[in-house]
């Protein structure tokens, strides 16, 4: 028996090296998410600040010379009007301008206007145009506006505006747009990679296709306008096709060698069975001819094609099946542990295959030191949605230079477990026909002697 020189995890041996994990890592389209992501936002984020210093900020220092100017026409006014005028300019002013003209007071509470960068140099740029003498505030005995305060002679005066077009932007408001920017930045990230990996995903799902011998079921579109993944698409169904003839093919020929073997063996057979006398000579000729078909049958179960349908299969009743032709051997013993009610996920012939080549290995390579004959144990046990499924055999056991080797094709080890009448192909058949059902198959010598082979399918529903 034999499998894969991986331990299993009930029993450890000292020399084995310990399974390694493969790498993790994001998949392509979470790393070209995050790229895309990331580009987007730094765009974003640029044209903010360029949006903020080379667009927003002159505009409010030119509202601010504006202001000024504003200003300085209502202090020339003021000047060059008498006293009966003067009140229907400031009417005018405050009806139609907004603008309202207040005496200022030495006992005024005033708050300075300036609590950003940006409001600070806006006060700046109204004192540079209007003179070192000029105040600008925010607020004004409690009354919120924009408020210019500046002379005409001896007298003070009080120039309320609207201050909402000379206010920067509130940080709230910035972090509105800020989060806008980055909720769009990543719905396009997400659009355009799912747009540029799609192929790519169709193409690992077409792999995995051809993988499982769907090789019709695997065309992929030769008309996209991309010209890279035309030519790949094209390059793709092409191999598809040609994978596709070579299995058909390959069915067609082992059809054909098992056809054009079996049936001189069978003459063969007969012939021997009517022109030699002797009986001895008889079932001699007639074990070879049996070891003839069973190496035909080895050969040919080796090449099999690799795609099997799966389907929940209860244990016990293969597991039974497969025992009965060994338990008329006269040097042979077998103790089945097996759930009546234990499903796989596997296909029943294979299944029984398995188990029946593994049997067998037993029966001519396990025999007991103590009395020569082959006890072998078979046990089952399901755990996390897998059923493991053990065989022992409590022979010789296997030299560890030789665990690697077993179940590799046509590979025929010492004479201690294997023979020369073998075909070197019974493990190396159980260990493909367990991939083909999604399984592990491991081997390794047992603590207590012996050979465990260890066989891991998914659970049944």
């Amino acid at each position: 028996m034999c499998l894969c020189p991986t331990q299993a995890p009930e029993v450890t041996h000292p020399h084995s090296p310990p399974p390694t994990q493969p790498p993790q890592g994001l998949s392509l389209f979470w790393r070209t998410f995050i790229l895309l992501s990331l580009l987007m936002l730094c765009s974003t984020l640029v044209w903010l600040l360029m949006f903020r210093t080379q667009e927003y900020e002159p505009r409010v220092l030119r509202n601010a010379h504006q202001i000024a100017t504003v200003v300085n026409l209502t202090r020339n006014a003021l000047i060059h009007t008498d006293s009966i005028a003067r009140v229907s300019l400031l009417k005018s002013l405050d009806a139609e301008e907004d603008v309202r003209l207040v005496v200022r007071e030495p006992g005024d509470r005033v708050q300075p206007f300036g609590e950003s960068s940006l409001e600070v140099r806006l006060a700046q740029t109204l004192i540079e145009r209007l003179g070192a003498d000029t105040l600008v505030a925010s607020s004004v005995n409690g009354d919120q506006g924009l408020w210019v305060g500046f002379q005409i002679d001896r007298d003070s005066y009080w120039l309320q505006m609207n201050p909402e077009r000379m206010r920067p932007l509130s940080n709230s408001a910035w972090l509105v747009w800020l989060a806008l920017a980055v909720a769009l930045s990543l719905l396009g990230a997400l659009a355009i990679t799912a747009r540029m990996t799609r192929p790519l995903k169709l193409l690992a799902l077409a792999a995995a296709r051809v993988r499982e011998g769907r090789y019709h079921d695997t065309a992929l579109d030769e008309d996209s306008n991309t010209p890279e993944i035309r030519e790949v698409n094209i390059g793709f169904n092409r191999m598809a096709e040609r994978l596709a003839k070579v299995e058909d093919e390959r069915k067609l020929m082992l059809a054909g060698i098992s056809h054009d073997l079996r049936t001189p063996l069978a003459r063969l057979r007969l012939e021997t069975e009517l022109s030699v006398p002797e009986a001895e000579a008889q079932r001699a000729m007639a074990a070879d001819i049996d070891q003839l078909d069973d190496i035909i049958d080895k050969f040919l179960g080796f090449a099999r094609p690799d795609h099997t349908e799966l389907e929940p299969v209860l244990l016990a009743p293969v597991i039974s099946k497969c025992i009965t032709p060994f338990r008329s051997a006269s040097r042979m013993e077998i103790q089945v542990h097996v759930p009546e009610d234990l499903l796989v996920m596997a296909d029943a012939v294979e299944l029984g295959r398995v188990v029946s080549n593994l049997l067998e290995n037993a029966r001519r390579y396990g025999q007991s030191a103590q009395d020569g004959i082959s006890h072998v144990e078979i046990e089952a046990q399901a755990h996390d949605q897998r059923v493991r499924l053990r065989i022992r055999d409590q022979g010789a056991g296997v030299p560890e230079e030789q665990l690697a080797h077993l179940t590799q094709p046509f590979y025929r080890g010492n004479a201690a477990r294997t023979s020369a009448i073998g075909s070197g192909l019974g493990l190396a058949i159980v260990e493909r026909a367990i991939e083909r059902m999604g399984g592990q198959f491991r081997v390794f010598n047992h603590a207590q002697g012996g050979l465990m082979a260890v066989i891991e399918l998914k659970q049944g529903q």
